[in-house]
């Protein structure tokens, strides 16, 4: 199990603006943030950072579960208008199994960002 995932980024305050609005819809709200990382999660719990380091990181991949589809929906449209690219929009990827339905969008520096639903419509 994975209790949590950093990128390293180019830009903290540009990712800090795009990671904000594109992980509402998913319920991750800040958890904290210091001078050189700021991380979000549900209720509080640090799951997700970015922080500046030497290099930023721009093939990462990180994929966050929900139990709808129309959260993933929700995500994408966010992200989008907080500026993300376009990687995969919301629909079936049948080739991972009959039910998984995901959206994916580039991050500010490149990584790739997925939210997935594994429950049947």
């Amino acid at each position: 199990m994975i209790d949590h995932v950093a990128f390293y980024v180019s830009d903290l305050e540009r990712s800090r603006r795009f990671y904000e609005q594109a992980l509402a819809p998913i319920g991750y709200g800040l958890a904290f943030e210091t001078e050189r990382m700021v991380a979000w999660g549900p209720e509080g719990y640090p799951r997700f950072a970015v922080r500046v380091g030497k290099e930023a990181c721009t093939t990462g991949h990180v994929a966050f579960t929900v139990d709808e589809r129309a959260t993933v929906d929700a995500f994408y449209s966010a992200a989008m208008a907080a500026g993300g690219t376009e990687n995969g929009a919301p629909g079936l990827r049948e080739h991972y199994h009959p039910t998984y339905y995901a959206a994916f969008v580039g991050d500010p520096d490149g990584n790739n960002v997925e939210v997935v639903c594994h429950a049947p419509d």
